[in-house]
C-alpha cells in the first residue's frame, strides 16, 4: 500500500508541473492586460512604469520562473484589479462555491443513486420509465436554459423563491455559511438544483446500469437461493458492487462541479469563485486566472489520487498491484 501511494504521489507532482507551465503560458497569450488596466489616455511613460512594476516586461521563462518559486512558497501572486493576495481573494469566494456545490453533487448522489437502483431493478414499470424520462431531460437540456427557466417560473411567476444572490450567512470558524439560516436556503435551491440535474441524470442512468448488470450474475442467483430478501440483495450486494463506479463519477463530478460552476454562478448571481473567474477574464487579471487555474488542476489531482486510495481500499487487487 505504501508503494502505491508514493507512486501515486510523484504522478501528481509530475502532472502538476507540466500543467503549470502549460497555464502561465496559455494565459500569457491570451492578451495584454496593462491595455485593461491602464487609461488608453495614459502617456507611454505612465504605461512603461506599470508594464515594469507588474513585471510584465521580462521574458516569460523569466516570469514563470519567478511564479514557480513564488508558488513553492504559497504565494499565487497578487490581483491587478483587487489589489489583493490572489489567494485570499479566491478562499474568500470559495465558500460560496463549496456549499453550492456540495449541495448540488450529494442531493444528485442520494436521490439519483437509489433511484437507478429501483430504475434497473423494475425496468418495465411506469415509474421507472419516468425516471428515465426525467434523466434524459438532465442531459439534453443546456444548464443556462434550465436556469433561466427556474428564475423565470419560481421567482418571476410564483415569487416563492430569490431570483439570485447568496442570501444571509452564518459564520463558522469565520467563514461565512448561507445554508445554516432558512433564508439562505431560499437563495440556495435555485442553483442548487440547476447544478444538480446534469449529475441526477448521470447518477440515475449510471446506478441503473450497473443494478441490470449485477441482477444477472450468478451473486445475486446464490442470493436468492440462500434465501435473503430482495431488499437485502440490494442493499449488501448490488450497491456494495456498483460502489467503486460511483465513487469515481462522484469524485470527478464534485472536482469538475467545484471548479466549473461558472454558468450557474453568473445566472444566479452567486458570489462565487465562478463568477470571479469571469470578471478575471473580462479585466485580463492574470495572477487570478493563472492561480485559479493551478487550483483547479490541483484539485482534480487530488480527487484522482482519493480516488485511486478509494479504490485499493475496495478493491485489495490493486493494493497488491501497486505494493
Amino acid at each position: 500500500m505504501l508503494g502505491f501511494i508514493i507512486q501515486r504521489l510523484l504522478q501528481a507532482g509530475l502532472v502538476m508541473l507540466v500543467m503549470s507551465a502549460l497555464v502561465f503560458v496559455g494565459v500569457f497569450a491570451i492578451g495584454n492586460p496593462i491595455d485593461v488596466i491602464i487609461s488608453p489616455d495614459a502617456t507611454q511613460d505612465i504605461r512603461a512604469r506599470a508594464i515594469a512594476a507588474y513585471g510584465l516586461d521580462r521574458p516569460i521563462w523569466e516570469q514563470y520562473a519567478g511564479f514557480l518559486g513564488r508558488l513553492l512558497q504559497g504565494d499565487l501572486g497578487r490581483s491587478f484589479v483587487f489589489n489583493m493576495n490572489v489567494t485570499d481573494l479566491i478562499f474568500s469566494r470559495l465558500p460560496a462555491t463549496l456549499e453550492l456545490t456540495l449541495v448540488a453533487v450529494l442531493g444528485a448522489t442520494f436521490i439519483g443513486v437509489p433511484l437507478g437502483i429501483y430504475a434497473g431493478y423494475r425496468p418495465d414499470s411506469p415509474v421507472s420509465k419516468g425516471i428515465m424520462a426525467v434523466s434524459v431531460l438532465g442531459f439534453s437540456v443546456p444548464t443556462f436554459w434550465i436556469g433561466l427557466l427556474l428564475i423565470l417560473t419560481f421567482a418571476v411567476w410564483l415569487g416563492w423563491l430569490p431570483a439570485g444572490s447568496r442570501g444571509p450567512t452564518v459564520e463558522v470558524f469565520g467563514v461565512g455559511w448561507s445554508f445554516l439560516t432558512p433564508e439562505g436556503w431560499k437563495h440556495l435551491l435555485l442553483p442548487a438544483l440547476n447544478l444538480s440535474l446534469f449529475k441526477f441524470a448521470m447518477m440515475v442512468r449510471l446506478s441503473r446500469a450497473g443494478t441490470r448488470e449485477i441482477m444477472l450474475t450468478d451473486t445475486v442467483r446464490f442470493a436468492r437461493a440462500a434465501g435473503l430478501s430482495e431488499w437485502t440483495i440490494l442493499r449488501h450486494h448490488v450497491l456494495k458492487l456498483i460502489s467503486i463506479p460511483i465513487v469515481t463519477v462522484f469524485g470527478l463530478e464534485f472536482g469538475s462541479t467545484l471548479a466549473f460552476a461558472v454558468v450557474t454562478e453568473t445566472i444566479f448571481s452567486w458570489p462565487g469563485v465562478g463568477k470571479l473567474i469571469i470578471d478575471s477574464i473580462n479585466s485580463l487579471d492574470r495572477p487570478v486566472m493563472v492561480a485559479y487555474l493551478i487550483l483547479v488542476a490541483a484539485l482534480f489531482v487530488t480527487i484522482n489520487l482519493l480516488v485511486d486510495l478509494t479504490y485499493a481500499l475496495l478493491d485489495p487487487r490493486l493494493r497488491r498491484k501497486g505494493a
